[in-house]
């Protein structure tokens, strides 16, 4: 009895072992998605179909170069292409697709890894030209099974200046069975050299649609719910790369216990939830400050970086103005239901008001990182855009709009002057300033070329923005008489007028504070002297050169018209000419100035020799 006990003791340990052996086994079995649903042939390469196509197609033609570099950001298939190449042109029974079989005894051996035929080395660590070498001696070495033997070398870019001088000549001339395929995300590092002797294929991010497609392909496999949302948050995570998003996949399926949602994915990952967005922009269309700033609060409880979230915020926003057009909504990557929401969101935004959105963003990611009160600029950004659907009425700007209106008075109180006194001779001279004919008006002579003055720049020789103004309500022929009148009412001018100096200064400087922002004209009226004939109403301004008097030309003849309604003179002329007399400034160069100073004091000349000094 006792015998039996002690039996049955045994076997139900040994039944334990067993068990616990067994589950350890299977746990030993587990692979990573990454490893388990690595890319085996052309067809499941993912979001390169135009490159697996390429490559197809020069394997079925038989046109294969010798050396090939992979380059492209991380994750997105350019070791798992190398290995598929490799394989499929060592293929002895190819499909019609141009597809390794998987079943002759090349495929057979790559599958299980043990293939001679091909060869990886990491550059990273085996980066010296000893390594270089010892590739280079088996290089020699020809295939035991199959045509060619494949030498990948990833992260080519890390090989240091000698090991590439030591690939050069066999990347060059390698025997007939080597084919090298150099790997790299950084191709900017590798020598001009070294790609010259290769054909490169650029490998693109792979967009979230692709990526989406592909994790619900691995969730279905696996047993595993999954909802489009949550692989949406998943995609967008893994930034273009396809080996992170299959290590996120399987960070949040162990999260979750295999039921991957919207909500598991955000606590897994810490990633903020699109419904903040949402509520900020409905604050920010409605002008609600405190709302905003509440919210703001809420995601700094729950741990969020504010950086990211201004980040967040700038794409939300930035998603918002691509859904408003329906020529940009393409790019909108988002879930359904998630789209749905953007667009219902983006018909009560304006585009202009999304622009401006952007841009106060953008300066806050700016301003972040060197201020110190960082709390404090995110919340003055969200109160700038709240106030953005309601801005202050803006005041019209009293520049030469305002001018121009006022310019028309005399031209119109002209008119009954004129009709009172026919009888007076000196009646014709006022009339005559304001309704001239183009035809009967003489050319300026003193109009030269921009180009005659090298001292100024192509900025003041072009026309200002005030320029523009006179152009919206009046014609060509009209705009003409505007700028020559002063030329023609200087004709007919009354010999006297009581202005004196003050009332002429009090006018001009007016006129110049009115128009601060048009700075080439406001600079040139500002420096220029104003002399004036004897008691009259004609006056002479003298410019610099015939460049500045191309600026103040086009506008004369509104100037003249603000100057005789400030000073209530009709016949008031304004003659611009340039000052030949004026001293002009010369620049000399370094050299020239030490060969005067050379020249004027022969002891500086002696120590400039003496010592053989000269200008760096």
């Amino acid at each position: 009895m006792g015998g039996s006990g002690i039996l049955g003791i045994y076997f139900e340990f040994c039944g334990v072992c067993v068990t616990f052996v067994s589950e350890l086994f299977v746990m030993e079995k587990y692979i990573v998605s990454a490893r388990k649903y690595r890319p085996s042939t052309f067809d499941t390469l993912v979001g390169q179909q135009t490159l697996a196509h390429t490559l197809k197609a020069a394997i079925r033609s038989g046109r294969l170069a010798h050396a090939y570099l992979f380059c492209g950001p991380r994750g997105v298939g350019k070791t798992s292409c190398a290995r598929i190449f490799a394989k499929t042109i060592n293929c002895t029974n190819l499909n019609e697709n141009g597809e390794a079989c998987g079943e002759c005894e090349s495929c057979r051996a790559f599958n299980e890894g043990r293939s001679y035929n091909i060869m990886e080395l990491d550059a990273a660590s085996n980066n010296s030209v000893d390594d270089i070498r010892e590739l280079t001696d088996q290089v020699r070495i020809p295939p035991p099974v199959g045509k060619y033997r494949v030498y990948i070398i990833d992260e080519v870019h890390m090989l240091s200046q000698g090991a590439f001088n030591a690939f050069l000549k066999t990347l060059e001339e390698p025997p007939s069975h080597a084919i090298f395929i150099l790997a790299t995300t950084e191709k900017h590092k590798i020598l001009p050299t070294i790609l010259s002797r290769c054909q490169i294929y650029d490998f693109t991010r792979i967009h979230i649609p692709d990526i989406v497609h592909q994790l619900q392909h691995i969730a279905d496999s696996e047993g595993i719910t999954a909802e489009d949302a949550g692989l949406n948050v998943i995609a967008q995570k893994a930034d273009g790369a396809m080996r992170d998003a299959l290590s996120i996949f399987d960070q949040v399926a162990a999260s979750s216990g295999g039921n991957i949602t919207y909500k598991s994915a955000l606590e897994s990952l810490n990633v903020l939830d699109y419904g903040y967005y949402f509520r900020l922009v409905d604050a920010f269309l409605k002008g609600d400050v405190p709302q905003s700033l509440l919210i703001y609060r809420e995601i700094r409880d729950h741990g969020f970086d504010s950086l990211v979230f201004v980040n967040g915020l700038a794409q939300h926003i930035r998603d918002l103005m691509v859904a408003n057009d329906a020529q940009t909504v393409k790019l909108l990557e988002k879930s359904d239901d998630v789209a749905a929401k953007y667009l219902e969101q983006s018909k009560a935004c304006r585009a202009q008001w999304l622009y401006k959105a952007m841009d106060l963003l953008n300066r806050c990611d700016l301003d972040y990182r060197i201020t110190n009160n960082k709390q404090f600029i995110v919340e003055l950004t969200l109160i700038k855009l709240c106030q953005l659907i309601n801005p202050e009425p803006t005041t019209p700007d009293p520049g030469l709009k305002k001018i121009t209106t006022q310019a028309t008075a005399p031209t119109q109180q002209a008119q009954p002057a004129a009709t009172q006194s026919q009888a007076t001779p000196r009646a014709a001279a006022p009339q005559a300033a304001t309704q001239p004919k183009p035809q009967a008006i003489e050319q300026p002579k003193t109009q030269p070329k921009a180009s005659a003055t090298p001292r100024i720049t192509p900025s003041i020789a072009s026309t200002p923005r005030i320029s523009a103004t006179p152009s919206i309500t009046a014609t060509a022929p009209q705009r003409q008489q505007q700028q020559q009148a002063p030329a023609q009412a200087q004709a007919a001018a009354p010999q006297t007028a009581n202005i004196t100096r003050e009332q002429w200064d009090k006018a001009w400087q007016a006129f110049i504070a009115q128009n601060a922002t048009e700075k080439l004209l406001t600079n040139v009226m500002t420096n220029s002297p104003i002399t004036r004939l004897e008691n009259t109403a004609r006056f002479t301004m003298l410019v610099d050169n015939s460049a500045v008097l191309e600026v103040i030309n086009p506008h004369l003849g509104i100037v003249v018209e603000y100057m005789r309604k400030a000073l209530n003179c009709s016949a008031l002329t304004i003659d611009v000419k340039v000052n030949h007399t004026a001293q002009r400034v010369v620049i000399k160069s370094a050299q020239e100035v030490i060969a005067d100073k050379m020249a004027e004091n022969p002891m500086f000349k002696e120590f400039v020799e003496r010592f053989k000094l000269g200008i760096a």
